[in-house]
């Protein structure tokens, strides 16, 4: 799927920054940084950067999540924004205890992955492919040099909300994620009593992995860590379907907080 899991930097480029002194800051290189940001001479001066654009700057070495660097007049609800989700979920999944209190240079982490652009891609076929709508990954990619609506280049770095509710985010499995049988999942909620649910289905409507209830380690209102697995009761009967994460209402056991994710079989 080309889905970059080394570690990403969302950073926006300040007076006096070269690609040199951004690639040492982050454990990156100059190369890197061109190639994800496709800074090329065909398309653009590969060392022209100037103030207030933002470049993917991926880490040589580390795996791991996209990480946003605050820069000046920043605000909570503006990086929420970029990222289609809510304040309160950036701030309980970076334990910020005053959402109006963000620094110069903070590292946050950001409810999002990294795709690599592949060959006869198109921003159509990528959205379909993950389930991400053209305007939300549009949002996150704003104030990047070459990013365009009507063309992308291979190898170019597309940054990728994750689909997110005001209480929730799941982080494994991605979208787009062929699944097996024991699947693993990973996530943050700010649950009722601790307890989220999950359920698999595939386009048919088959409940591949029926409703089971899980544990996270802290209840609301913190944002609590939970982990399980996703074995299969029945086998899929289309390539792809939905992965279900949402608690339960406990006035009238509706559903609440429905995260789906476009999963593959």
């Amino acid at each position: 799927m080309s889905i970059v899991l080394k570690k990403n930097y969302i950073y926006t480029v300040k007076k006096g920054d070269t690609l040199y002194s951004i690639a040492q800051k982050f454990g990156s290189s100059v190369d890197a940084i061109r190639r994800a940001n496709h800074l090329y001479s065909k398309i653009i001066d590969p060392n022209l950067i100037y103030p207030g654009i933002v470049l993917v700057v991926p880490s040589l070495s580390e795996t791991g999540n996209v990480i946003y660097m605050v820069q000046s007049g920043d605000t909570v609800a503006e990086i929420a924004s970029r990222c289609s989700t809510s304040v309160d979920l950036v701030a309980g999944i970076n334990d910020l205890d005053n959402p109006n209190l963000i620094f110069l240079n903070q590292p946050l982490r950001l409810p999002a992955f990294v795709y690599e652009v592949q060959k006869g891609d198109s921003l159509a076929l990528i959205s379909k492919k993950f389930g991400i709508p053209i305007s939300n990954i549009s949002g996150a990619n704003q104030k990047r040099l070459v990013y365009q609506l009507d063309l992308i280049w291979e190898g170019f770095h597309l940054i990728m909300p994750l689909p997110t509710s005001q209480n929730m985010v799941v982080w494994s499995p991605l979208p787009g994620t062929t699944m097996v049988d024991g699947q693993r999942l990973e996530g943050q909620a700010r649950a009722f009593e601790a307890n989220v649910l999950s359920l698999l289905r595939d386009n048919n409507g088959t409940v591949v992995s029926s409703e089971r209830s899980i544990m996270a380690d802290n209840g609301a209102p913190k944002y609590g860590n939970f982990t399980s697995t996703l074995p299969f009761n029945k086998t899929p009967t289309s390539d792809s379907g939905e992965l279900w994460v949402y608690t339960r209402s406990a006035e009238t056991g509706g559903i609440r907080d429905l995260i789906k994710t476009k999963v593959y079989f």
